[in-house]
């Protein structure tokens, strides 16, 4: 008998901000002159982001002496440390995980303290004990309960959690596993104006998601997954801890290796989950760009992809919450039902491919 994702619960900090008002930050933050401001615009009008939600107010405005985390002058010198950093991390990311676990019990008839398994995903915060430990004492779950923490893999790290707790199940059917994936990206702008800087502050948000899995038949079947390393592209998605928040190399040849590496494994694909047959993606938006390659690659037209770009276009790329808000808005749709092929990308580069089922 196949596990399921059963209920998915999802939370976003503080009110939505334009695209726009934080391309004016952003102008504000690199020191741009009128022709540079004009080149940035572009990117972030063509980004197919509408909106994104942050932890720090501060890229609501333009205007420096309404900076509550950033120093209050042009230059944003002293420029936050990683350690302060963390700090808002800490202070955030409990907050924001109790509300997506909420969320997403209220769907269930789980209660808390049925809860066996807790695993914690976050690229972009860490400390010890730790933000699960957090949560467990927080919401009273048992101390009896097995927790897990997956950090720093990427983008694609909740498709290994939800391998985790299929796995899990697999092993004690009686199994309730939560998965809580916590997401504070804009903690980590990087104000040095290069393309590294300027795609990743583009695209990325703030959210966090849980999801419950079980033995339980409800929501969407878990029928199998597989993993693709693309050695090609390690050197161009990359994640690394530095002196003032984590720093992201992503360069603008991702879209087209992805497209590359998909190739080289699209006949594996095919065989293991008969793509061509498949009529619904749940396809991680790492951006509009590597939506567009990745549909060309398959022949999947937009609408079959959809809340990937509507999940794109009110959120940003949230790193490995992201499928999880695509996913909860498939459970949501009751226009949707049989396979769906979701995919991830990451550092390595890597991709992570889930076949489910809508009942």
């Amino acid at each position: 008998m196949n596990n399921h994702i059963v209920s998915i619960g999802t939370a976003n900090p503080g009110e939505s901000i334009p695209q726009e008002n934080i391309s004016n930050f952003m102008k504000l933050a690199h020191g741009l002159d009128q022709k540079e401001g004009r080149k940035l615009n572009f990117i972030y009008k063509r980004s197919g982001i509408n909106t994104r939600h942050s932890a720090l107010e501060d890229f609501k405005y333009s205007n420096p002496e309404k900076f509550t985390f950033f120093p209050k002058n042009g230059n944003l010198e002293p420029f936050p440390s990683t350690k302060q950093r963390m700090l808002v991390f800490q202070q955030k990311a409990q907050e924001l995980a109790i509300e997506a676990i909420e969320n997403c019990l209220e769907k269930s008839t789980t209660a808390i303290k049925e809860i066996s398994h807790l695993i914690l995903v976050s690229c972009t915060g860490m400390y010890a004990p730790g933000l699960e430990m957090d949560i467990i004492h927080h919401l009273g779950i048992n101390e009896t309960v097995e927790r897990y923490s997956i950090h720093f893999m990427g983008c694609y790290a909740s498709f290994n959690a939800l391998k985790l707790a299929d796995r899990i199940c697999d092993s004690d059917p009686k199994a309730k596993v939560l998965i809580v994936s916590v997401e504070l990206c804009t903690l980590h702008f990087q104000k040095e104006y290069n393309e590294n800087n300027l795609l990743s502050n583009a695209i990325f948000g703030d959210g966090a998601a849980a999801v419950l899995v079980s033995k339980e038949r409800a929501g969407i079947q878990i029928k199998g997954y597989q993993s693709h390393i693309y050695k090609d592209g390690a050197n161009d998605m990359a994640w690394y801890i530095g002196d003032f928040g984590f720093e992201m190399k992503l360069s603008k040849y991702i879209p087209g290796l992805l497209e590359k590496g998909i190739g080289h494994f699209k006949k594996r694909l095919e065989e293991k989950f008969q793509v061509s047959k498949i009529k619904h993606f749940a396809i991680h938006p790492g951006g509009i760009q590597i939506l567009k390659k990745v549909e060309g690659a398959f022949g999947i037209l937009p609408h079959q992809n959809r809340h990937a770009h509507a999940t794109l276009g009110k959120f940003g790329n949230m790193s490995s919450a992201t499928i999880l808000f695509i996913l909860s808005a498939l459970l949501d749709d009751k226009t949707l039902e049989g396979d769906v092929l979701a995919m991830g990308f990451g550092p390595g580069l890597t991709l992570e491919t889930l076949l489910l089922n809508k009942i």
